[in-house]
């Protein structure tokens, strides 16, 4: 891969951070040359396997509210958004707002917070502790505690915080400067980089955990495997070693550039700015939007809730359990939009008014009943309508 090619786009990606990310969207664009694979064989390779959510169905939101400002939110730049029990946590351009009893609240500098530009935030499924990613720190808020870990008072990697993620009692990071696993229970860092793993170089976008190893996208080196157990790493590279276009269908991880990753219930997904992954651990599988129900190859961020994978594009948000798709997006110039359902060459549409608020989804999380998603434009909230 082209060194300073891959520098010059990851800091492209810093300065869209600070101003929106819509910028991203053309770095990509003009690199963009997917080869054209037959929708028919796609189709084939997808019905093999058992792909289903959890109950058979990939569930179907609409009923939108959306949150901007003018209802409170500190900020219409919304980077991500995390669940919590009757709670919900919005990352903003200015802050960190949390939804609670119908009304928005938000935390800043001044309450403890080490910067006010939120990318990412999780909360233990331990002891219920929010920790916070931001553009200078990490930040673990607990019964209304704010800590603070960077570079100065900790084993942090980089402060530069792209992504947090809870995996018990361990908190890993993806940094600007490589990832970071803290155990909670001793306060110790460990820090994966280039000098240790099998990175091109320290850039980490996104990461997730599960059935003890952790995932981590490497910025230009594909996905890092980290076996908690063994201490072994095995990287997921695109295998054609093609950086303009995936060159042979399915080989491996669709793009070397990867932005996120997804793990559950033994399967991997893995997000980038070229397309989207599927690892059953034997099988890869890669979507596009020229041949699936994908909104748009460039992909922000990826969450998995069940067997149904939530898709953040720069135009328009998806979910797929890897054979139904369900796509939303707004019309322009207007508050509606529509649900697009597709399954192999059926497709239907379903109009929604209102419609998310923005097409440039950021970051989302979903339960039983809602959907909620970050967007450039605000909060969007959907019920769930099957």
């Amino acid at each position: 891969m082209n060194l300073i090619k891959s520098r010059l786009i990851a800091a492209l990606l810093v300065l869209a951070f600070s101003f929106g990310m819509e910028g991203c969207r053309n770095a990509a664009d003009n690199k963009q040359n997917m080869s054209k694979k037959s929708a028919d064989a796609e189709q084939s390779a997808m019905t093999k396997r058992d792909q289903s959510g959890a109950d058979g169905v990939v569930p179907v939101f609409g009923n939108w509210k959306n949150y901007t400002v003018e209802d409170g939110l500190h900020s219409d730049k919304v980077f991500t958004v995390r669940i919590d029990g009757n709670r919900v946590w919005a990352g903003t351009h200015d802050g960190l707002s949390l939804f609670e009893n119908g009304k928005w609240k938000t935390y800043t500098t001044e309450d403890g917070l080490p910067h006010n530009g939120i990318v990412s935030v999780d909360v233990s499924p331990v002891d219920g502790d929010v920790w916070v990613g931001t553009l200078s720190g990490l930040c673990r808020i607990s019964s209304g505690k704010f800590t603070i870990y960077n570079q100065f008072n900790s084993g942090m990697p980089n402060d530069l915080v792209y992504c947090v993620y809870c995996d018990g009692f361990d908190v890993w990071v993806a940094t600007g400067g490589g990832a970071g696993r803290l155990d909670t229970k001793t306060g110790q860092w460990q820090i994966f980089t280039e000098q240790n793993a099998p990175m091109h170089e320290p850039w980490t976008y996104g990461v997730s955990a599960g059935d003890g190893k952790a995932y981590i996208a490497a910025w230009g080196g594909g996905v890092i495997e980290y076996n908690l157990k063994t201490k072994q790493f095995r990287d997921y590279v695109d295998p054609d070693g093609e950086m303009e276009i995936d060159l042979l269908p399915n080989d491996g991880v669709v793009h070397d550039i990867t932005t996120a990753t997804a793990y559950n219930d033994g399967i991997l997904w893995v997000s980038s700015y070229f397309g989207l992954s599927r690892y059953d651990g034997k099988n890869w599988t890669g979507y596009f939007d020229h041949d699936s129900g994908l909104a748009s190859n460039f992909i922000n961020f990826i969450r998995v809730e069940g067997r149904v994978v939530y898709v953040c594009s720069d135009n328009g948000l998806s979910s797929t359990d890897g054979t139904t798709w369900v796509t939303y997006k707004k019309f322009d110039n207007s508050e509606d939009g529509k649900a697009i359902v597709t399954k192999g060459e059926e497709k239907k549409e379903i109009a929604q008014s209102p419609a998310i608020s923005h097409n440039f989804i950021i970051g989302v999380d979903a339960d039983e009943d809602e959907l909620w998603v970050a967007t450039s434009k605000g909060v969007s909230c959907g019920k769930l309508m099957n």
